[in-house]
């Protein structure tokens, strides 16, 4: 389906609610029409169901904690459902650990919590799929996982101004996912990063095609891509520029550099765009891979940097 038909089909499913959602009840549970002015009222109402809430546009202050069900968070409009600032548990926006969740088309900025792991998303269970969503200015994008096979799709969505290395001692990191099933990032875009990796996955099976990392404006950051105990999957198509304001410049994708947990061997890494902004430190690896793996590189167009690294 086209971004158009996306857009389209969310308005039309707006405009199918039994009304919109006034600034005294902006979350509506879809299937019932019932309203609510607090999301985490809305949220509990569902329990151990199966739920839309649809959230009306405006700034929100209001956090949740799924406890169980199946939950999509969806706003009425792309981008104009926005949350900021209050976590729940310390965590997020919404911590999530139902049966399975879905957010459509949020807002989530400016999150920082004592721990230095404050984000717009904690996954703490059950699957995840995450689209035409923005992460702003905050200490993560989405962090969390389960020690199961959990399934998380994350599909044209943004990640600017994300991660931190020097408020607590562990970094964060704009996506931060560990669990024993797979990730999955499409079409979407990393940017303006100020700390830490853009993406972190402990996960034994990965699928990184088609996004843009632009670290050109990003600020003590390190990895573009850290795949920390190994993976296999595809990392493909996905543009690549490093910047000058590195902590870590001296790899942009790192496979198995804290242990071989997950077999690597056959990664697919193809296709992909990498280059250097204007006065980033030259020849990084474009690949630095640790497991001793036979890894799949294919062609990649690379300026500046060599291809392929192994310590």
């Amino acid at each position: 389906m086209t971004r158009t038909l996306v857009t389209l089909a969310l308005a039309l499913l707006a405009s199918s609610a039994p009304a919109t959602a006034g600034p005294d009840a902006p979350f509506t549970i879809l299937e019932t029409g019932q309203r609510f002015a607090d999301l985490q009222a809305a949220v509990s109402s569902v329990g151990m169901g199966r739920a839309t809430i649809l959230i009306a546009p405006g700034l929100y202050r209001q956090c949740a904690v799924q406890q169980g069900g199946r939950i999509t968070f969806r706003a009425a409009q792309p981008g104009t459902a926005i949350f900021e600032g209050r976590a729940c548990e310390g965590k997020a926006a919404l911590v999530l650990r139902g049966q399975g969740s879905v957010v459509d088309g949020l807002v989530f900025r400016g999150y920082r919590v004592a721990d230095g792991n404050g984000a717009g998303i904690r996954t703490e269970m059950g699957d995840l799929t995450v689209t035409n969503t923005m992460f702003r200015d905050s200490q993560e994008g989405i962090l969390g996982g389960e020690p199961r096979g959990q399934r998380i799709v994350i599909d044209r969505s943004t990640f600017s101004g994300l991660g931190q290395c020097d408020e607590t001692p562990d970094c964060s990191h704009a996506i931060y996912l560990a669990n024993t099933g797979s990730v999955s990032i499409t079409h979407s875009r990393f940017e303006r990063g100020t700390g830490g990796h853009y993406v972190k996955l402990r996960v034994p099976q990965v699928a990184i095609t088609d996004n843009s990392f632009d670290d050109t404006a990003g600020r003590r950051t390190n990895y573009m891509i850290d795949l920390p105990e190994g993976a296999r999957g595809t990392i493909a198509r996905n543009t690549f520029v490093q910047g000058h304001g590195k902590e870590n410049h001296s790899a942009l994708i790192v496979v198995a550099a804290e242990a071989r947990t997950y077999p690597s061997a056959g990664l697919r890494i193809a296709d992909n765009d990498a280059r250097l902004a204007p006065g980033a430190p030259a020849n990084p690896a474009f690949v630095a891979d640790l497991s001793h793996d036979r890894l799949a590189i294919g062609a990649n167009r690379i300026v500046g940097m060599r291809m392929f690294e192994t310590r």
